[in-house]
């Protein structure tokens, strides 16, 4: 009998909807038009491209023309931190965010510090949560952007958007969200939270790879990133990928059908048997950031005591599992996980002996049970 690999590393990248291929096959097929054109072609091509941008807007209470689409949330970050820096400039050097960002933001940060500009980076807490009266103290009028995700991609930690958007709202500063991880999982409203910038991507809601959108509230004046032709209202230059996008507005609708407390109740039950499991059987571990309060349950971070994290990956990878060590733009490094690090120290035996679990809407309970079981077997025997 063939065995069923199991996915679980879906914090990394999500299969695509049958529905999101099905829409996408079909534009390949019948509607190859460049949406900038002024033909019959072109127009029938701009349609499903303006479709696609209200579909997305929906799903965080925004304005169709304030969605710009790019190759992804990589694209979305860096322009909304360069694009910002450099149509703000004149009015201060002080940028602030978090130590558990993502590379996309992070490592534009390094940049700006050597162009002389002042980066502050709030610690978190064991949980994986700033503290609203750090950010409240570093606030200050030269502060240009304040970037702070939506959802921890290792840890699964929600910040509290709604407060940091009110704080920053009286501020001189643009308030950027990193919703790459949130985008789906959790709810987001763009104007109650007094979000400027939010960037997001397509291929972790079931849809395409190398495509997302930079929501850039209306009114705001931020520089493009790339220079070339007019497409996306003289904001993102290049050719839309008409048939990516149409995938993208269905992968959207998909979401909102779904009632994203249900979702959340369904992964807590996926953790649940897990946990259950590895009780059950005196396994020795502790969960990584927190099971309580402000937590996405689609991510699963366990600290296996006694096992490496890399012999894990390849025990689990060869019966059939997929997992991680952390941030999947870390794969194939042997970089030790920055969120952990900046939660439980640089010395703690947890950064080499942990691994993430995250779940999809497609995952089954049946496989979370077979998991669960094979996951005790691989810690008895690798311990032993």
């Amino acid at each position: 009998m063939t065995r069923k690999n199991v996915y679980l590393d879906n914090a990394a990248t999500t299969p695509m909807d049958p529905k999101v291929i099905e829409k996408i096959s079909s534009e390949m097929a019948d509607d190859f038009g460049n949406a900038s054109s002024q033909h019959a072609f072109g127009r029938k091509a701009r349609h499903v491209v303006e479709t696609a941008r209200h579909q997305l807007a929906e799903t965080i209470n925004a304005q169709d023309k304030e969605i710009i689409f790019t190759s992804g949330g990589s694209e979305s970050n860096n322009t909304a931190i360069f694009g910002t820096v450099r149509s703000r400039k004149n009015i201060g050097k002080k940028i602030i965010t978090t130590k558990i960002e993502h590379p996309s933001v992070l490592n534009p940060m390094k940049r700006l510090v050597q162009e002389g500009y002042e980066i502050v980076y709030l610690n978190v807490d064991k949980t994986g949560h700033v503290n609203l009266d750090d950010l409240k103290r570093e606030l200050t009028p030269d502060t240009i952007l304040v970037s702070i995700m939506a959802v921890n991609n290792e840890v699964g930690s929600i910040m509290p958007l709604k407060e940091i958007g009110d704080l920053v709202k009286d501020s001189n500063a643009y308030f950027h969200v990193d919703d790459v991880q949130g985008f789906g999982n959790i709810e987001i409203d763009v104007k109650e939270m007094n979000i400027d910038l939010l960037s997001t991507s397509a291929h972790k809601v079931n849809g395409p790879k190398f495509l997302g959108f930079l929501y850039e509230r209306d009114g705001l004046k931020v520089s493009n990133l790339l220079l070339g032709g007019e497409q996306e209202t003289k904001r993102r230059p290049g050719t839309e990928n008409v048939p990516g996008i149409a995938g993208f507005g269905i992968a959207a609708q998909e979401l909102n059908k779904m009632n994203k407390e249900e979702l959340q109740e369904k992964y807590q039950k996926f953790q649940k048997i897990i946990l259950d499991e590895l009780d059950k059987n005196q396994i020795d571990y502790e969960v990584n950031g927190t099971l309580e309060g402000e937590v996405s349950h689609h991510v699963l971070n366990l600290w296996l005591k006694g096992v490496g994290t890399y012999s894990a990956l390849t025990n689990l990878d060869l019966d059939g599992y997929a997992v991680s060590g952390g941030s999947a733009c870390t794969a194939g490094s042997l970089t030790p996980s920055h969120v952990l690090q900046a939660m439980y120290g640089e010395d703690s035996p947890r950064i080499a002996e942990s691994i993430r679990v995250s779940f999809g809407r497609f995952n089954t309970e049946e496989e979370i049970q077979k998991f669960a079981a094979d996951l005790v077997k691989m810690c008895k025997r690798l311990v032993k």
